[in-house]
């Protein structure tokens, strides 16, 4: 039996400006993407796509996805001032706009953002209600609700990985919602994506975080953005 529906999928978060696909889920996928970088880039590529590209400055989704890649919430007032606080960060953006890209959802962005050395590729689709979906991280398909705890664990690709972790996160009492595992090609890298009712224990973060095997790893928490 599936969930029911709550008061936020049907009428939307509570939020600042006119529209919540186009404001708050916008702001959502930039928190999000703050959360993976661990920090406010200090530069960033932003690109709108389709229906985006077309309306993000007069619907608000420029301020949007700034205010959000600084971690305001979508009730915060400061979004519509969120140039200025970027500025007063060192934070600099530039946007660019594709009206006609079939291969995304009519409201995807792309973020390309940079923060101490480090750089990482997130492209998010914004669909309605405040609803959002991470549809790729880093090149590697994923279909992330950023509603739950979430692991991500780039890999190397052999046998029997993600049978691996997701016993380690059972022994965690980690209840896994979703878990899917994304490559570009056999015996290279993998992206493993885990959705969690609760989130892993740092203890547990360390242990996976040693093994030879895994390159990176990164938990967030999404229940809150």
């Amino acid at each position: 039996m599936n969930e029911r529906s709550s008061i936020f999928d049907m009428i939307g978060p509570i939020m600042i400006g006119p529209s919540s696909s186009h404001t708050a889920g916008v702001v959502r996928i930039g928190r999000v993407a703050h959360k993976i970088l661990g920090r406010t880039p200090q530069k960033a590529i932003i690109t709108f796509y389709n229906s985006f590209a077309q309306t993000y400055e007069g619907h608000g989704s420029d301020r949007a996805i700034i205010a959000g890649l600084m971690d305001f919430a979508t009730d915060d007032t400061r979004i519509k001032n969120s140039f200025d606080f970027a500025k007063e960060a060192g934070f600099e953006y530039t946007f660019k706009a594709v009206g006609n890209a079939s291969l995304y959802h009519p409201n995807t962005v792309k973020l390309e953002l940079e923060a101490e050395g480090r750089q990482i590729e997130v492209i998010g689709e914004s669909r309605g209600g405040g609803i959002i979906n991470i549809a790729s991280y880093n090149g590697f398909r994923a279909d992330i609700s950023a509603s739950m705890h979430t692991l991500i664990v780039l890999a190397e690709d052999t046998k029997g990985k993600l049978a691996f972790i997701a016993n380690i996160l059972a022994q965690d009492e980690c209840n896994i919602a979703t878990a899917s595992v994304s490559r570009k090609g056999k015996n290279d890298l993998a992206c493993h994506f885990y959705e969690m009712d609760s989130p892993i224990r740092p203890l547990t973060l360390e242990y996976l975080r040693s093994l030879k095997w895994i390159h990176e790893i990164t938990a967030i928490d999404c229940t809150q953005i």
